[in-house]
């Protein structure tokens, strides 16, 4: 299901970064110069946060857990059987 999230997220990003490119450029009243820079520049920070947010609301976690480390269990089982 997650997939589907980051589907229509990027779907949406696309359109929403060329409306606020759209509205930096009529602010400036003309077409900028690297316009595609600009529009990479933006949707770069809005898929960051966005994809951040949605992996945020599906697992509820913002980075992966370390893993527990189980005390007196050998960390590598060909340790123990060499023993």
């Amino acid at each position: 299901m997650e997939i589907v999230y980051f589907t229509v997220a990027g779907i949406f990003l696309y359109f929403f970064s060329d409306w606020v490119l759209e509205q930096i450029e009529a602010m400036f009243g003309r077409r900028l110069e690297y316009r595609s820079l600009i529009f990479f520049a933006i949707i770069l920070v809005l898929s960051m946060s966005l994809f951040k947010a949605v992996q945020y609301f599906q697992t509820g976690e913002t980075t992966n857990p370390p893993e527990k480390e189980v005390i007196g269990e050998p960390a590598d089982r060909k340790a123990q059987d060499a023993r």
